[in-house]
């Protein structure tokens, strides 16, 4: 008899790295660094962040983004949506403090707001979808750059003292961190960007582990803090529920708007899955900076929508793909398009 494995469903994606960042902020709970130990965490982590903008800027080729820039419609709608749609509605949240959200909660949900979206996950359910494939890479290539500098200005305007206090040397520092790496992996792309892709790989496991630094230094300085003591289950509970509501409102403007602009349904798919999303790698880093040691509460409702994007996409990117195959009989068969990782 053979036996049988026990799997979860096919609509319930388990990230493997969505239970690394639990299990690091379980670590974090149980032995928070504090004393010396957070002081060579925090530096480690400041070199992290340095050190993965820099990866951003080696990987992505100006050429290509050049190209990418003749779809010009579709990435403006992308950046519409990601910088000027979700900023609104993370406004409208205030609303919800403080009866449903605490201060803090809020500021973490206006920040989730602010980032840019994500690539490898827009690519792979754009690609699932028989969407634009193309066009979401470059999308959210640009919305990648333009995060850069839009997120830390618009976190400026938007969060004020929520945010730890802004001020042209909290800007300086953002620009040291973010832009200055960032800019010199462009600059040196030319002779290193063929052994970081040959190295692709090894150097997305340095990604992630960078990112988990992060994630640990924040949720110990919180925890030395004691500003975990703030937040309820109750609290958590509103807080997703206020993310279910902001994710299926974006669900259905990135669709139904990018119908009444005249868009094609393999660009809808596209703008829908590049516009609808947040990037969980570009947002940590950035809130490490911008929060200091409020940062773990203001990652938390990221952490949060970026798992439940995950699973919502991968039911919908599904039921589009499965859409298309039913039109094939009366609009001719789609090319298939490849299959990409996320």
């Amino acid at each position: 008899m053979s036996r049988r494995t026990l799997k979860p469903p096919s609509w319930l994606p388990l990230d493997p790295y969505i239970l690394a960042l639990i299990g690091t902020v379980v670590l974090a709970a149980i032995l928070p660094a504090s004393g010396s130990a957070a002081k060579v965490a925090g530096g480690a982590s400041t070199g992290a962040v340095a050190f993965l903008f820099f990866l951003y800027g080696a990987r992505l080729s100006t050429a290509e983004a050049l190209d990418g820039l003749k779809h010009w419609r579709l990435h403006l709608t992308v950046l519409i949506c990601t910088f000027v749609a979700f900023p609104l509605l993370g406004l409208a949240g205030r609303g919800l403090v403080p009866y449903v959200l605490t201060p803090q909660l809020y500021s973490g949900f206006l920040f989730l707001c602010l980032v840019p979206s994500t690539i490898q996950s827009s690519i792979a359910f754009t690609s699932i979808a028989r969407g634009n494939v193309p066009a979401a890479i470059c999308a959210g290539s640009f919305s990648s750059i333009a995060g850069i500098f839009l997120t830390p200005l618009l976190a400026a305007a938007l969060l004020g003292n929520d945010g730890g206090g802004f001020s042209a040397d909290a800007l300086l520092k953002i620009g040291v961190q973010l832009l200055l790496p960032f800019v010199a992996g462009q600059l040196l792309r030319r002779w290193i960007g063929g052994f970081i892709t040959r190295h692709k790989k090894v150097l997305g496991y340095v990604d992630r582990g960078s990112i988990l630094l992060v994630v640990y230094t924040a949720f110990s300085e919180g925890m030395v803090a004691g500003i975990w003591h703030q937040v309820t289950p109750a609290r958590l509970g509103a807080l997703l529920g206020a993310e279910v509501l902001l994710l299926a409102l974006m669900l259905a403007l990135t669709w139904y708007g990018a119908k009444r602009l005249g868009f094609d349904r393999e660009d809808r798919i596209a703008i829908q899955f590049a516009g609808s999303k947040k990037s969980l790698a570009s947002g940590l880093p950035m809130a490490s900076v911008l929060f200091g040691a409020q940062a773990s509460l203001a990652v938390l409702p990221l952490m949060l929508f970026h798992q439940m994007q995950l699973m919502v996409c991968a039911v919908i990117a599904k039921r589009r793909s499965r859409d298309a195959q039913e039109e094939q009989p009366v609009n001719g068969p789609v090319s298939p398009r490849p299959a990409v990782a996320s």
